[in-house]
């Protein structure tokens, strides 16, 4: 029975590995893909793409675990918690992942002066920035089952939203006076509703530590 437990709590420990590197992954690619948009590298921006392939088979691959978990060793309370909240949470990890292949997708077509002319390439470095340091607190707060610092992430979700609502803003007044170049500032614009998104699901992420602590999770219906 121990030598049973004993092989049990590694396969736990194999998925918590499995997920941390995952999440490290979709962080990695945020990273490169505003990288890749602020210096317009098509090079770097070809390669979050492709990544995302890697990133889609981690999440197979832990769900596969998560499932054989399951039904194997039927696991009850705690552990069951804690396969339940890594089922759910490679969700939101890949979805981090979707959102930055998609701006590596955007930087692709971009063309860099028409880009610089809309005028908020630095407020969306500040707002990569928030969205990438939620990230990596989200996924550190997990690793270390942290719900102080699963809480700060919670709370910089605000600093987020109000900086996406100032990009809107800009490029709002951006279109009405440059009508023609409409197309540019969209895509711009995107980019600051896939930052947005990449917070909310680091924020959904920091939610899950407190579900393995309480067994109750706020999730957000976000995609």
């Amino acid at each position: 029975m121990y030598s049973r437990r004993k092989a049990y709590d590694a396969e736990l420990l194999e998925l918590d590995t499995l997920l941390a590197r995952m999440g490290h992954a979709a962080g990695a690619a945020v990273e490169n893909a505003m990288t890749a948009l602020r210096h317009h590298d098509t090079e770097l921006a070809r390669s979050v793409i492709a990544q995302d392939n890697e990133i889609d088979s981690a999440e197979h691959e832990i769900e596969h675990r998560c499932l054989t978990l399951i039904l194997r060793q039927q696991p009850v309370a705690t552990d069951l918690r804690k396969v339940s909240t890594a089922l759910k949470m490679v969700t939101d990890i890949e979805r981090m992942a979707d959102h930055a292949s998609d701006i590596a997708e955007i930087t692709l077509h971009l063309e860099p002066e028409n880009a610089a002319a809309v005028g908020v390439m630095d407020d969306l470095d500040k707002m990569g920035a928030a969205a990438l340091e939620m990230t990596k607190r989200a996924i550190g707060a997990y690793v270390q089952v942290d719900l102080s610092e699963a809480a700060q992430v919670v709370a910089a979700d605000d600093e987020c939203d109000a900086m996406f609502a100032k990009i809107g803003k800009e490029i709002a007044q951006y279109i009405a006076k440059n009508p023609n170049d409409a197309a540019t500032a969209l895509d711009l614009f995107m980019v600051s509703k896939y930052l947005e998104r990449l917070g909310d699901h680091a924020v959904n992420v920091a939610e899950w530590v407190e579900f393995l602590k309480t067994g109750v999770h706020k999730s957000r219906k976000i995609v």
